[in-house]
């Protein structure tokens, strides 16, 4: 896996420019921040996003990879306004279950999500090197 900086770039702050890699890809759907049997054990963002982290990281073990083989994900977030402000204990809920690890990533507000409680949802690409 290669990470792409392009010279001269700012350094981005929490994710990557682009990854460049090659091997067995995984895609990981939206996931959000309910647990194994389907149920929100908070409304709280941080809580919801960790959530949603360590749920792709059991489906990522199921294929055999790890949180260092995602190469993108994209956060669906409901308030851009929660989600910045969330910050530091985002970053720390980040660090926790997916290391210092950081793929390409997008976030992008979006109106609604599918489940009414959830605040995020997230998806990931990962691949694992042949």
């Amino acid at each position: 896996m290669e990470t792409l900086q392009p010279a001269g770039w700012p350094r981005p702050k929490g994710y990557s420019n682009g990854i460049a890699a090659s091997g067995r890809q995984v895609f990981v759907s939206g996931m959000i921040g309910w647990d194994a049997e389907g149920r929100f054990q908070t409304d709280d963002f941080v809580g919801q996003a960790r959530q949603a982290l360590e749920n792709i990281v059991a489906v990522l073990r199921e294929a055999g990879a790890g949180p260092e083989h995602i190469v993108r994900m994209t956060w669906y977030v409901v308030d851009k306004r929660e989600y910045l402000d969330a910050g530091a204990a985002l970053g720390a809920a980040y660090r926790d279950t997916i290391g210092r690890h950081y793929p390409a990533m997008s976030a992008v507000q979006v109106s609604a999500l599918m489940e009414d409680r959830a605040r995020v949802e997230i998806e990931a690409t990962a691949v694992i090197p042949g």
